[in-house]
């Protein structure tokens, strides 16, 4: 049979464009590292997974159905996470707070119990999500923190006629639990979606499907609690105009979009592999935890994307409680609006998560993360020079944002690319117990270091912080790149 010369030219066409894919995929194949070649990877590997991508851009994550599913998930459950908290203050003010009386006290508690779970259950939840289904986690922990929410009234109308306990009353006991339990699923469902992203995005797609996702997250931080109070007095408005006489409109909202997450999540195939060991063989949870410590020591891109993590969020929880300060200087603003100012770095950081989406794969990631650290810093001092002038304050906490997401990006998406499918449970873990103490410490301690020291020279320290990690993990970085490369052809 003679096959005509068009055909022929198809027919070599298609050869050659399964020959390009799968050369791409061994590329990824051969570069997915394992427990024992941890610290083999290096940037020139980076760089030519990267220039092996031929769609550039948020389009190839776009077309990814898997992350599309993932992603509608993460939008509500994240939606419903910043909304509960505007639920929360709601229901204090209108079952507890006394007239003449601060919320302030009330809303530091439901905090408190918001964080304990994170710093407790953090590495713990990691060890776990390792050895479970990640989809089963992120559904089950949606559904069941959308039931807690949803229970709620009929909770608080049980401790209604209750005594108080340690002179609270039992009510508000009950928000403190609920608080507490909606916490410690967080702390399973986060490590999970973190482990699931380079589950379902092939690698030479991480750095746009991370920046998409803290696009998102920023978005939604932003958004959730802006229309948190209007989105839930709405709710009430509405069903009182259908003749509806429902008390638990707000917690239906709440709970709902937790509850849609998970049935969104329902559809979700992540493609995991889980290795089935006999009980004999399986390791106790401390074990797994020490098992995870062990390898951030040994792969020392991991560990140093997560010290500028944790440097990063620590700056970012330094900067929430000194914009309440900026705003009381500022004479165009008052205290209460600091969160223009925190709305401007959320901006900077949507904006700086889209350039990295479309542009990002040019660079390396260490060179981003040193470019953000020195921008991060340039902004920081721009903020002690500029305390008084409410455009150009705005102007740098835009600036930090954008560069802190030439941090946060590339380091997050260092971190999943670069950990083995078995133990990303319990890096991602221990992440979010570093990250969530990152987050506690500045919370407690930029306010007393700005009463004794001032708001400028606490901006000049958070800038010296900023750009010592940024060379410190740079440095370590090119070292234990240019140590292994040596050990590699000894």
């Amino acid at each position: 049979m003679r096959v005509s010369e068009l055909e022929k030219t198809k027919l070599e066409s298609i050869i050659n464009d399964v020959t390009n894919e799968t050369e791409i995929l061994e590329a990824e194949t051969s570069n997915q590292i394992s427990w024992d070649d941890a610290t083999s990877w290096d940037e020139s590997n980076e760089s030519k997974l990267n220039v092996a991508a031929k769609t550039k851009g948020f389009l190839p994550v776009l077309q990814n159905r898997r992350f599309l599913i993932l992603w509608s998930g993460q939008v509500f459950s994240q939606l419903a996470d910043k909304v509960y908290l505007v639920l929360m203050i709601a229901l204090i003010a209108s079952h507890f707070q006394a007239a003449n009386q601060t919320i302030s006290g009330w809303v530091s508690a439901i905090m408190i119990a918001f964080t304990i779970p994170a710093v407790l259950f953090g590495s713990l939840a990691g060890v776990y999500v390792d050895r479970w289904s990640k989809k089963t986690v992120l559904v089950a922990t949606n559904l069941l923190r959308g039931a807690i929410v949803l229970a709620v009234p009929f909770l608080l109308w049980l401790s209604q006629d209750r005594t108080s306990i340690f002179g609270l009353p039992a009510g508000f006991w009950v928000l403190l639990g609920v608080t507490f339990l909606v916490s410690t699923l967080t702390q399973f469902f986060a490590p999970a979606e973190q482990s699931a992203i380079p589950l379902i995005v092939k690698r030479r797609h991480l750095l746009p499907a991370n920046s998409l996702y803290t696009t998102t997250m920023m978005a939604l931080l932003i958004i959730g609690f802006a229309i948190g109070e209007p989105l839930l007095e709405l709710t009430d408005k509405l069903l009182a105009e259908l003749g509806i006489n429902w008390s638990f409109g707000k917690e239906m909202i709440v709970g709902g979009a937790y509850a849609i997450a998970g049935l969104i999540l329902l559809l979700l195939k992540t493609g995991e592999t889980k290795e089935i060991l006999p009980k004999e063989e399986e390791t106790h949870i401390f074990e797994d935890i020490r098992e995870g410590i062990r390898y951030l020591g040994k792969n020392h891109r991991v560990r140093n994307a997560l010290i500028q993590l944790v440097i990063l969020f620590s700056v970012f929880a330094a900067l929430a409680v000194l914009a309440v300060r900026l705003a009381e200087t500022i004479p165009a603003m008052k205290p209460e609006q600091f969160g223009f100012l925190l709305a401007a770095g959320g901006i900077g950081m949507a904006l700086g998560a889209g350039f990295l989406g479309n542009w990002g794969q040019r660079f390396s990631h260490t060179n981003l993360s040193l470019t953000g650290s020195f921008g991060v810093a340039g902004s920081l001092v721009g903020l002690s020079l500029f305390t008084h002038q409410l455009w150009l304050a705005l102007l740098m906490t835009t600036f930090l944002g954008a560069f802190a997401a030439l941090v946060g990006v590339p380091m997050q998406t260092t971190i999943q690319a670069e950990t083995p499918e078995k133990m990303r449970g319990k890096v991602f873990g221990l992440q979010n117990n570093a990250v969530n103490i990152a987050l506690s410490l500045p919370l407690a301690l930029a306010g007393v270091a700005e009463a004794f020291f001032g708001l400028k020279s606490v901006f000049l320290g958070l800038a010296i912080l900023a750009v010592t990690g940024g060379l410190l993990t740079w440095y370590i970085s090119r070292t234990g790149s240019v140590m292994s490369t040596k050990a590699t052809r000894n």
